[in-house]
């Protein structure tokens, strides 16, 4: 199987576990079965939302669903029966060191959900102070890249650089300007990094930039290297303003390399609250939560180059 991915991929991203459960739903530790059955039904809501986008017209083949383990219930059977792309996570959540989820048993998981993309999201910063942490965290990437190619399965690399207290510092403690000004350059170096330890990526899943140079960058640097030529980029949304994402897929969607997105609670955030709250009915918020989706499709479609 040859390495990257040929086609467009909108992917609706609620795989959130940890953060979800606090932050949703203000559980800490572990849910009990009937906090785990609410959260299942929440996710199960968006899903319907993604469902009636479908129905309205979007390449079943382009529709990518990324959902977890723990809280997916049934939607990775019913994303495999309506012919979407399944996309699920491989990584521990809430940690800010990559591990396995399951451990050694990754592999037997991956083979009982037959995800179409296999996905992990890994905060990596090339001048991290803690020398040791990304070769620890290569290490196992290596292992799960290897695996996954070793199985004609396909892989998808969130790339996550927070920025250290240097770097934070060099910048007046202004997140505005390291986005800008830094961490571009850094997620660049990350790449080539991880391409230099012999992790193969099909997939990568990155956080948006502000210019479009800095776009065309990234999208050439992970195709650097024989066999890479089909290797794609997604724009991940970060939890940002819709202003600030549709800014990022416009200076994004242009750039050779760029194939789509993945994004989550800027699309089913609000609506997933309001009916929690009982202010919006279970359609309704299905609804948004469809329009919100096809709007970023749109958005994104509008500033490709034809």
């Amino acid at each position: 199987m040859a390495l990257g991915y040929d086609g467009k991929l909108y992917i609706l991203a609620f795989d959130h576990r940890g953060s979800f459960q606090t932050k949703m739903f203000g559980i800490d530790g572990d849910p009990t079965p009937e906090q785990t059955a609410t959260i299942a039904d929440s996710k199960q809501l968006i899903y319907e939302g993604m469902e009636l986008a479908n129905e309205r017209g979007v390449e079943a083949s382009a529709v990518g669903v990324l959902v977890d383990e723990q809280f997916g219930g049934n939607i990775p059977a019913e994303a495999h029966a309506k012919g979407l792309m399944l996309a699920m996570p491989v990584e521990k959540s809430g940690q800010n060191e990559f591990d396995f989820q399951y451990g050694d048993d990754f592999g037997a998981h991956i083979e009982q959900f037959d995800p179409a993309f296999s996905k992990v999201l890994v905060r990596y910063n090339p001048d991290d102070p803690d020398a040791a942490v990304n070769p620890r965290q290569n290490e196992k990437l290596k292992r799960l890249a290897d695996w996954l190619h070793a199985n004609d399965r396909k892989f998808l690399y969130e790339l996550l650089v927070p920025a250290t207290a240097d770097q934070l510092a060099s910048v007046g403690g202004d997140a505005d300007r390291y986005d800008a000004e830094l961490r571009p350059e850094l997620m660049r170096r990350a790449i080539e990094e991880t391409q230099d330890y012999g992790i193969e990526v099909d997939i990568w899943k990155i956080e948006g930039v502000d210019a479009r140079a800095d776009a065309e960058m990234l999208a050439k640097q992970t195709r650097v290297g024989e066999g890479r030529e089909g290797v794609v980029c997604v724009v991940l949304g970060r939890g940002a303003s819709d202003a600030k994402v549709d800014h990022w897929l416009r200076e994004a969607s242009p750039v050779d390399g760029f194939v789509g997105f993945a994004i989550g609670r800027s699309i089913w955030w609000d609506s997933l609250r309001g009916f929690l709250d009982g202010s919006v009915s279970r359609a309704d918020a299905a609804s948004k939560i469809a329009d919100n989706y096809l709007r970023f499709i749109d958005v994104y479609t509008q500033q490709e180059v034809h």
